[in-house]
């Protein structure tokens, strides 16, 4: 070895040494933690101080509601939500709550009906030019609501469907179902295909590979994409509040009815927002779950 050589042997750990990081300082890593953990804590309580604030509106009286600069150490009463929950079953929320669970739970069944046989074809039986289909169902929600609202709402006239339950059935369905055979396309990519053809070998037709064979092996994505379907219909507002009346009345709209040519009946419509609320919440906390599950099946490869 030639002395330029053992030069550079010898250099060599210095650089790789002089290279290295400086060692953190003790303790740096638990500040760095709480300061992650703090801001955590500061983002989350930021998105439920408007939680909070609408539960205390609805605590409240209506004069305390309306008070300027808020009353926030007013004194609390439930006769807003007595009012709410009061009233006979054929009379205030009920028939809206009913329209809006009717509406929600059908057009979630058509949903799932539809798009698991849909989202088979384009995943595990792949049919030709699959990704263009699956775009094409995308580009489906790139236009606005409210452009289809004039043709839907002459159609439904036309036909004699207005201020009818079942036309939201319909129009729920046809907007879920992109987004449920999207959902369902990345579920059922996970499905091993060695499962399929085994029921196959055994004789099983497709009703019973999806209901039999699929289905359990994907049942926390189907739970995912059925609560996401469920709350879009039972939020959606804009096509409720065109296409109904009085009898079709869904939830949505019934919250519109505390604005008022007297005014705006704050503590009263805070009470209504959480009560209509509640079955959304349940439905989540039911299925919380599978809903994680769901949303983070296929997440690593």
């Amino acid at each position: 070895m030639t002395t330029a050589d053992l030069k550079t042997t010898t250099a060599r750990p210095a650089r790789q040494a002089a290279g290295r990081a400086a060692p953190r300082p003790p303790g740096s890593g638990r500040w760095r933690s709480a300061a992650l953990t703090l801001g955590a804590w500061v983002a989350g309580l930021l998105f439920f101080l408007p939680v909070a604030w609408l539960v205390l509106t609805s605590l409240h009286s209506e004069s305390d509601a309306a008070s300027n600069p808020p009353a926030v150490m007013a004194p609390l009463t439930l006769d807003n939500y007595r009012e709410f929950f009061g009233t006979s079953i054929w009379e205030g929320p009920w028939p809206p709550l009913i329209n809006s669970a009717t509406a929600s739970l059908a057009s979630t069944a058509l949903v799932l009906l539809l798009a698991l046989p849909a989202a088979y074809a384009l995943t595990i039986r792949p049919v030709k030019a699959w990704r263009d289909t699956l775009f094409f169902f995308l580009s489906t929600k790139m236009l606005p609501v409210v452009a289809g609202l004039l043709p839907v709402y002459l159609f439904a006239r036309n036909i004699g469907f207005l201020d009818h339950v079942w036309l939201l059935v319909i129009l729920y369905t046809s907007m879920n179902l992109p987004i449920a055979v999207w959902m369902l396309q990345s579920f059922l990519s996970e499905v091993p295909s060695s499962v399929i053809e085994a029921a196959q070998l055994d004789g099983a037709r497709l009703p019973v590979v999806l209901g039999r064979v699929v289905a359990p092996i994907v049942l926390p994505g189907i739970a995912a994409t059925a609560l996401i379907c469920f709350i879009f219909s039972w939020n959606e507002l804009l096509f409720a509040r065109v296409l109904t009346g009085v009898r079709a009345e869904t939830a949505p709209v019934f919250l519109t009815s505390f604005i008022t040519s007297q005014g705006l009946f704050l503590a009263q419509l805070a009470a209504a927002s959480i009560a209509i609320s509640l079955p959304v919440l349940a439905a989540g906390f039911a299925a919380q779950d599978k809903l994680v599950q769901g949303l983070s099946l296929g997440a690593v490869k």
